[in-house]
């Protein structure tokens, strides 16, 4: 996507959203800490014991990466087998980060398992707002663990982009845990404010008064919304396109 001459995009996404929903709505005293010291991935491999107090993550940059797949790893329920294929470690050393995961974290697993257990025995889980899931006899488990963060997340999406709009904030897209917005390029600065206000708010209003965090990338003319990870792919179209407007058609 590029925006016009003028003109500016904003892409303002949550700082680690599931892991503060997560934090939040179990309570978790450890969890919350670990989100508000802006980096919650070494912060849990502080609180574990594997890096000391002034570790950066340019110091401990392999300690992070494990501890952060093993955070992400408990957020979709994946086992031991699977951490340690994403880890490229041995499944002990993946069991070693869930059981601290588990102990650092005990009142979160405290409330995923009431939460898990509560959907059983009722046949259903809801938001906070009452967005209620029907739990099938089918249902995998792990999307049973999964609903609080991923349902009260997209909670927090409409809420945010219903304060955006009653603040006359042009918004493209939301993004999953992100919100893609659009202004002149001399209001784009306070148009972000604005959008981030909203969006501290409805994660205030959702997990009872805890705020996240969120981070934002500018795209003005002529640079284009694109990621990182697609540059290559883009490259290679833009490429393909230049061959095929240069052929010069033949006619028998």
């Amino acid at each position: 996507m590029q925006p016009l001459p003028g003109r500016a995009l904003a892409y303002i996404d949550w700082s680690q959203q599931e892991f503060g929903v997560a934090a939040a709505l179990s309570k978790d005293g450890n969890m919350m800490a670990a989100y508000e010291s802006g980096d919650p991935y070494l912060a849990f491999a502080k609180q574990a014991g594997a890096v000391p107090e002034n570790a950066t993550k340019k110091s401990h940059p392999q300690e992070r990466e494990q501890y952060k797949l093993c955070v992400l790893a408990t957020q979709y329920g994946m086992g031991a087998e699977a951490l340690a294929q994403s880890l490229k470690q041995p499944v002990i050393r993946a069991r070693q980060l869930l059981a601290a995961h588990r102990r650092i974290y005990k009142q979160f697993w405290e409330w995923s398992d009431n939460e898990y257990n509560h959907a059983i025995s009722t046949n259903s889980i809801q938001t906070v707002f009452g967005w209620r899931q029907i739990v099938k006899p089918d249902l995998n488990p792990r999307s049973i663990r999964n609903f609080p963060m991923q349902a009260n997340s997209a909670e927090m999406l409409r809420i945010a982009c219903i304060l955006m709009a009653g603040r006359g904030v042009y918004m493209c897209a939301p993004v999953h845990d992100a919100i893609l917005i659009e202004a002149n390029e001399d209001a784009i600065d306070q148009e972000v404010q604005i959008a981030k206000e909203c969006m501290t708010q409805a994660s205030h209003y959702v997990l009872n008064g805890f705020e996240l965090g969120s981070e934002t990338e500018v795209i003005q003319y002529p640079d284009r919304f694109l990621n990182d990870a697609d540059l290559e792919f883009w490259n290679q179209v833009i490429g393909i396109n230049e061959k095929v407007q240069n052929i010069t058609p033949t006619y028998n």
